[in-house]
């Protein structure tokens, strides 16, 4: 309840013809619809008797009243709640939750279809073709961050097509919390996007695969499958961050899996 209170001092009261539904219930309502996915919005508020001055379940609002009141609570109470819930129970340590001492997390991407109207077709964009047609549906970006244990969402970032995975992943990277280890898919790679990880906070750490054709020196290794290497940082990411140096270290590990490297 105290998480609920929060997040509702961004938002004001919804309104519903003239009569008042309470922001708390509203933002319930957006529990209830994740718990309840499948299901309607106003069948999710009939299940859980959501109802203006106190009505008997069958008084309840109106379809469209329901749906109304849901758009006028905003997305910022939503996103706090969904902010505070991930903080606290992705990085709560419990038994089976350590790996050699730390917190395994997992950054990832992913494609999602929107419905198909013209207003999000040109917001959010459409997935490239070999032609000059679009994609039937409307396509949205997701990169989110997950404790690979419980599995819960510390957070997550959404945006148009045409943005790029690394600048999303970029921005969920400061919720990483210290001792941990985070893998990363292929395609989560440069000095500077790794670099920021490890050098803010104690303890973090990365593990994603090598890019093919990657061009490295070995600084040292310890036997034929754990080696230090040596990477030289692009002048196009200097530019970007100055602060970055002229070259970088990552620790490169080899394994056979089914006979294959």
């Amino acid at each position: 309840m105290e998480w609920i209170s929060s997040a509702l001092q961004l938002s004001a009261n919804a309104r519903i013809r003239r009569r008042r539904l309470p922001s708390d219930q509203v933002l319930w309502l957006v529990v209830g619809m994740a718990l309840f996915r499948d299901e309607p919005i106003h069948e999710v508020a009939r299940r859980l008797n959501i109802c203006a001055q106190g009505l008997a379940s069958e008084d309840l609002l109106a379809k469209s009243g329901v749906s109304q009141a849901r758009r006028r609570l905003g997305a910022d109470p939503v996103e706090a709640l969904f902010s505070k819930t991930g903080a606290h129970w992705g990085c709560e340590r419990y038994e089976g939750d350590d790996w050699q001492g730390v917190q395994v997390f997992a950054v990832d991407g992913a494609l999602l279809r929107t419905a198909g109207t013209p207003e999000l077709r040109e917001h959010v964009g459409s997935g490239n073709t070999s032609t000059e047609r679009q994609t039937p549906f409307p396509m949205m970006r997701l990169v989110a961050l997950m404790n690979v244990r419980s599995p819960v969402l510390l957070d997550a970032r959404l945006s148009p097509y045409r943005r790029g995975e690394l600048p999303l992943a970029e921005s969920v990277l400061s919720r990483i919390p210290d001792h941990s280890v985070t893998l990363f898919d292929k395609g989560f790679w440069g000095a500077d996007f790794l670099s920021s990880l490890t050098g803010n906070g104690e303890q973090k750490h990365w593990l994603t695969p090598a890019p093919k054709g990657i061009v490295a020196e070995q600084v040292a290794c310890d036997g034929q499958n754990d080696c230090l290497l040596q990477m030289r940082v692009s002048p196009q990411a200097r530019k970007k961050n100055p602060a970055l140096p002229t070259h970088w270290q990552c620790r490169q590990i080899s394994y056979e899996r089914n006979g294959k490297a």
